[in-house]
């Protein structure tokens, strides 16, 4: 585990992921239960012998699993899992059993990536281990193996790492399919960068020493780095990010990172929130749950793993990140309600709400975003409680231009991140309305927050960009326990949706 020292510069703990074409011998071998449909064994403990779900394992072996599945008990739920004793001719001294739920379902992608998972968590500590879930499908598994091995960064002074057995997972392929094994533990890394960005406790990871990191990280992937710090901001005239900075004694950055495709490629803008800590400034948050503000920059830290991923996975289209970094802080020098804030490109903006800083900042990113004219423009953040109140804590909201929101949402669904379209209706658009200014950045009422928040943001893309708005305020972090291949704290939510929508407009 890092010290404080290091903890900036830690890599993600992740299992290292190998692919096999041929079972091997490990500590640990994970198979796959399903209940019996046929025998109306429903998808709770099991009654009756479940379906052992096992490639590579003969019969015999198969059926000593069902065995044993069935005497212990054995949970058929998606992601339960038991331990238990090996029988004779499985490759290992233990077997974790993992839920894949009803024979008569359909197991799809997400059912794998859940399943294994949950089985690699299980696996923490007992050394190597051996997947056998599905040869075919085998960049779900890994995917959901690497993800699922993810132990959060811990600031400590102690280093007892050495006393648990370093994982390792290999997965049972078809031949071929180690390339996806490879994909997976590469899009895998770039989530856990995420999560540890979002998971670093807020007096080490502040605008500074996230901009620093960033464009550590940025260089070391080839990428091209600009970053702006609060000189270079005034200059420039980016009121809302050095507004919502000006009350922090660490001042605010922006940082513009690009990955350059082959000439005559789209051009896509990614933008992400990236306040490091959010008080609420003079609007100030109760204090009750204001230690989680330490994940108000988890749009950011998406977006940063996010083309970091595309320089990786050497993807063919130009992909510009734009990100603004700041800490929302009361003091006196901080911004207040009643403030009007002239935005980088000129609109102007009366403050009402403090609290309302993350659209600030993203305006201000968003328009300098539209200047290297892209396509498409996908900004995310972390960024009204009105998502969860509408949409609960695991569903990202998805707003913007009409077709190109539908098809993020559609592609949020595919790779387990549960995208969901929302409208931007046009009668809470005279909400922005301010008599001071061109507009206010809250509404006076407390009825679609969410919705008005990306009228908001709207009111600052260009002309002609294809644009999505994903709210991630729930999803972004998990402040319960841990469940198939999502941890406790940062979960990396959205890098995997943008990494899809990339590859799609990049795709012929």
């Amino acid at each position: 585990m890092p010290t404080a020292q290091s903890i900036l510069t830690h890599s993600p703990d992740l299992a290292v992921i190998e692919a096999v074409t041929t079972p091997v011998e490990s500590e640990v071998v994970v198979v796959g239960i399903a209940a019996d449909a046929a025998s109306g064994n429903g998808g709770g403990a099991a009654k009756a012998a479940p379906v052992v779900v096992a490639p590579g394992l003969d019969g015999d072996s198969t059926a000593a699993l069902a065995d044993l599945a069935h005497s212990v008990g054995a949970s058929t739920k998606v992601g339960s899992t038991t331990r238990v004793p090996a029988p004779e001719g499985v490759p290992g001294r233990s077997v974790v059993l993992v839920g894949l739920g009803s024979s008569d379902d359909e197991v799809g992608d997400e059912t794998l990536r859940r399943a294994a998972g949950a089985a690699a968590r299980a696996c923490r500590g007992l050394g190597a281990a051996l997947v056998l879930l599905d040869v075919e499908r085998a960049e779900a598994v890994a995917l959901g193996a690497a993800l699922g091995s993810f132990r959060p960064a811990k600031v400590t002074a102690k280093d007892d790492g050495d006393d648990e057995k370093a994982d390792s997972v290999k997965v049972l392929v078809a031949e071929g399919g180690a390339d996806a094994v490879t994909r997976a533990a590469t899009i895998a890394e770039c989530v856990g960068l995420a999560r540890d960005l979002v998971n670093t406790p807020p007096n080490l990871l502040f605008p500074g020493s996230f901009a620093d990191r960033a464009a550590e990280l940025a260089a070391d992937a080839g990428l091209e780095v600009e970053v702006l710090d609060e000189s270079a901001l005034a200059e420039g005239g980016f009121g809302g990010i050095l507004a919502v900075g000006g009350g922090s004694s660490r001042g605010p950055r922006l940082v513009r990172l690009t990955h350059r495709g082959a000439e005559g490629r789209p051009t896509v803008a990614l933008v992400g929130k990236g306040v490091t800590f959010d008080t609420g400034g003079i609007s100030i948050k109760p204090a009750a749950g204001m230690e989680q503000m330490t994940m108000d920059m988890g749009g950011a830290a998406a977006v940063v793993a996010t083309v970091i991923l595309a320089a990786r996975l050497e993807l063919d289209l130009t992909v510009v990140a734009t990100v603004p970094m700041a800490e929302n802080m009361p003091s006196s020098t901080a911004y207040r309600p009643g403030d009007v804030l002239t935005m980088y490109g000129g609109t102007t903006v009366e403050v009402q709400n403090t609290d309302a800083e993350g659209r600030l900042i993203l305006a201000d990113a968003i328009v300098r975003a539209c200047e290297d004219s892209p396509s498409h423009l996908i900004d995310t953040a972390t960024l009204t409680g009105a998502q969860m109140v509408a949409l609960g804590k695991k569903t990202p909201g998805v707003m913007g231009t009409e077709d190109f929101r539908d098809r993020v949402a559609e592609l949020s669904r595919g790779v387990g991140e549960g995208g969901w379209p929302m409208p931007l209706p046009e009668e809470l658009r005279d909400g922005l309305d301010s008599e001071v200014a061109d507009l206010t950045n809250v509404t006076p009422h407390r009825w679609g927050g969410m919705l008005s928040a990306g009228l908001f943001l709207k009111e600052f893309v260009a002309e002609g960009v294809e644009w999505v708005h994903i709210d991630v305020a729930g999803p972004a972090y998990n402040d319960g326990g841990a469940e198939g291949y999502l941890p406790k704290g940062g979960t990396g939510v959205p890098v995997r949706t943008m990494l899809a929508v990339l590859e799609d407009i990049a795709a012929p």
